[in-house]
């Protein structure tokens, strides 16, 4: 059996760094959790000054519907569903996206490419990057 100063040793050399790291980690990877934000409606009207006249590409593509997410670090990712309106195949890439930011600010979506058939919906998951302000909306050059 261990004396009383040597099981308070083993404790303070070995136990307790081993809980501090473990609880450390499992805080860093709650804050990195996305969670779903409050939806802003679609029928808010929002003026924010477009001085670098920001637009999406061109494209046959429209959003129906989106859901934000975000974590504690700061990244913004949504799902987003779009319909191609043209009748022959598209590809949807990062330019036919903008996303509006609570500063005012517009952003692409990170790199990505999406095929789709004529008429056909899908939806997808992407991220636009880390910012600190939240997400106000996500458009196509159709939502204009």
């Amino acid at each position: 059996m261990w004396a009383l100063g040597k099981r308070e040793d083993f404790v303070y050399k070995y136990i307790f760094p081993i809980l501090v790291l473990f609880s450390w980690t499992t805080n860093a990877e709650d804050t990195e959790v996305l969670s779903v934000e409050r939806s802003v409606s679609k029928n808010i009207h929002l003026s924010f000054a477009n001085d670098n006249n920001i637009r999406p590409k061109k494209g046959d593509f429209e959003v129906v519907n989106y859901v934000l997410m975000s974590n504690e670090v700061g990244e913004r990712w949504s799902v987003i569903t779009l319909t191609n309106l043209a009748s022959g195949n598209r590809t949807l890439d990062q330019e036919h996206l903008i996303a509006l930011l609570a500063d005012g600010n517009r952003i692409s979506p990170l790199e990505y490419k999406l095929n789709f058939k004529g008429k056909e919906s899908q939806s997808i998951t992407v991220s636009f990057g880390e910012h600190k302000f939240p997400i106000l909306s996500i458009y196509s050059s159709n939502e204009i």
